[in-house]
């Protein structure tokens, strides 16, 4: 069945995929995509390096011959409870432990679904329920949040809820994760294909709900082996990972790069500097990557204790609002690295690889890079700001959960429509210029407003309401609440935020200001004109 252009639909497991045969040819033929799957490479790297220590966190440690080991025997464990294809969800933070649950799903043949630990219970019910989940891992507490009762209220509402697992402490009436590791290792688990879907990871859309971005084997493959030809990266090499695990970016440093490349993962389950610093300091750590306050941050505390960082090789540095002068300070601070912005998405990872020369600080610093094994392109056409870049590869998703999520997102070539605006210099180098698409990235975490705006609009004290992302140093972005308010009730921030909590919104997508205004700006077609309302308060700023 054709959609639109020359894309094809394949079904494979009983999931719909978006494909070309004379693209999948080619990513065959250049070696971007393989017939093994990261299942085969983590049985030889347990095989040919069984000591070699793939991911720490703390005083955890798990070497390849232990990854393998726990992950067969978790895998066999799970096909107990669930059936081949079935999808396997996890709302951990950075710990050992998820490595493997995703290298078990993996061997299973399963499809993982990382959950950010951040999220309230309004959208993990509506994520375990679209994905059909059959299995949530989940700790049993954590920085003071009861994830087991959180789980437990979720699924009480549910009516087809997952089983849920309890890991590094045990739960009456629950699945322990410890128990699961006890399982007698199956000699032979499912064939696996790596153009099928092995992972679902949902991201913020401008419909105001998630939409589940699916990624194959391959796609995931692609793009290691696109950072191991051009991210300076060698057995050996040791990355920070601070950065969630249930993002792109953490999941590929945590659990893919260590097995397919000889990298080994520290993990830091809470971000602070200084003690990311003394974790940089202590291993040796040659790379990191992370949104612009993780780069501020880390860039204070060096500076604080002179520390130069030596074993550095790269840091980059993504998301809204990174700028120049951070990459050019940074480049100054830790002298025998490369620090460089870099773009992507969810949908196609790293679509830029950055500018990977320390002499070439221009690039570097005032633009987002070279295009990688991704194609990019500017969308024809007159948008406000520039023109919208497109671009697809053998890294981009394999289509979305929900088929009507596409509608929109592709152009008729197969290209993404990434919403965001952009134009090149130089002929080669990307400049992200704005964003056509609504979405507020705050932390590295995308937002999306329409979302926020449908709940509130239904609190008693607001006419109207828009949510428009302003710049933040701290964050990059931060979100501000435009209200009209009723005549007789006037809200607060506290009050909206209160609103929003009672809805099991997550706490990160809640706005950090609010203003009162007798009326939004609307163009000839009663749309709200939110370039207005954001110029506006930075020009009053």
């Amino acid at each position: 069945m054709v959609s639109e252009g020359r894309m094809a639909e394949r079904i494979i497991a009983g999931r719909r995929l978006r494909w070309d045969d004379a693209r999948a040819a080619e990513a065959y033929a250049q070696g971007w995509w393989s017939r093994a799957t990261l299942g085969d490479a983590l049985a030889r790297a347990a095989h040919e390096t069984p000591g070699r220590v793939v991911v720490e966190d703390g005083a955890r440690q798990l070497d390849c011959a232990a990854l393998f080991r726990n992950a067969r025997a978790l895998a066999t464990a799970m096909l107990e409870f669930c059936a081949p294809g079935s999808v396997i969800s996890m709302m951990l933070p950075n710990w050992a432990e998820a490595a493997i649950v995703y290298h078990a799903a993996t061997l299973a043949g399963m499809v993982v679904h990382p959950i950010l630990p951040s999220m309230g219970e309004r959208e993990v019910g509506f994520m375990l329920d679209d994905a059909q989940s059959r299995m949530v891992f989940v700790p049993r507490a954590f920085r003071g949040r009861d994830y087991l009762a959180t789980l437990e209220t979720v699924c009480a509402g549910l009516a087809d809820p997952p089983r849920i697992a309890v890991v590094r402490e045990n739960s009456f009436g629950q699945i322990s994760f410890e128990s699961l590791l006890t399982a007698q290792p199956a000699q032979t688990l499912p064939q696996v294909d790596p153009d099928g879907v092995r992972m679902i990871m949902y991201t913020s859309g401008t419909t105001g709900r998630p939409k589940g971005v699916m990624h194959s084997q391959n796609s995931i493959g692609a793009l290691i082996r696109q950072l191991s030809a051009h991210w300076l990266i060698a057995p050996g090499d040791r990355f920070l990972v601070p950065s969630p695990i249930s993002h792109i970016g953490g999941s590929i440093y945590a659990f893919e790069m260590p097995v397919m490349l000889g990298t080994s993962a520290v993990l830091m389950d809470q971000w602070d500097a200084a003690a990311g610093l003394a974790l940089m300091r202590e291993h040796d750590v040659t790379h990191m990557a992370g949104a612009t306050p993780f780069l501020e941050q880390l860039l204070a505390a060096a500076r604080a204790e002179g520390e130069r960082l030596p074993a550095l090789k790269l840091f980059v540095c993504g998301g809204a609002g990174v700028p120049p002068r951070l990459i050019e300070e940074a480049a100054a601070q830790f002298s025998n690295a490369v620090v460089t912005r870099v773009y992507g998405s969810t949908e196609v990872p790293v679509v830029t690889i950055g500018t990977i020369d320390r002499a070439d600080i221009r690039h570097a610093a005032h633009t987002d890079g070279r295009a990688g094994i991704a194609q990019v392109q500017l969308a024809p056409g007159d948008v406000a700001g520039g023109q919208e870049v497109v671009a697809r590869g053998p890294q981009m998703l394999v289509g979305y959960h929900r088929i009507e999520d596409e509608a929109a997102a592709f152009d008729a070539e197969g290209y993404f429509r990434t919403g965001d605006l952009g134009h090149f210099i130089d002929d080669a180098y990307l400049v992200i210029s704005g964003r056509a698409k609504d979405i507020i990235i705050r932390n590295g975490e995308n937002i999306a407003p329409k979302e926020i705006e449908d709940l509130l609009a239904a609190h008693p004290a607001v006419v109207e309401i828009a949510i428009v992302g302003l710049p933040d140093a701290r964050t990059g972005e931060c979100a501000c609440a435009i209200v009209v308010p009723r005549a007789d009730v006037v809200p607060d921030l506290a009050d909206l935020n209160g609103f929003l909590r009672s809805a099991g919104v997550a706490r990160f997508k809640w706005p950090e200001r609010l203003e009162l205004w007798d009326a939004l700006p609307k163009n000839a077609t009663g749309k709200v004109v939110k370039h207005e309302i954001r110029a506006t308060l930075i020009a009053q700023a």
